[in-house]
């Protein structure tokens, strides 16, 4: 049972890093798109969609094991 908290709790503890990231990335596109660099919005876009996308997988996985230490 005990693993299975430790395992939640890391992963959650990887969702908080990779929202901070995508602020950090979102207010860094907006700071260079507003100055002029418009080449910049779509890897930005592509970049903070993979990070979505990996936050979607924790949360499945927090799920799982969620279920897996309740049985």
């Amino acid at each position: 049972m005990r693993r299975g908290l430790t395992a939640i709790d890391a992963a959650m503890l990887l969702v908080i890093v990779i929202l901070i990231v995508q602020m950090w990335l979102l207010t860094a596109t907006l700071e260079s798109y507003l100055a002029g660099h418009t080449g910049v919005a779509l890897p930005a876009a592509l970049i903070s969609s993979v990070l979505s996308t990996a936050c979607v997988a924790l949360y499945l996985f927090i799920r799982k094991v969620d279920r897996d230490v309740r049985k």
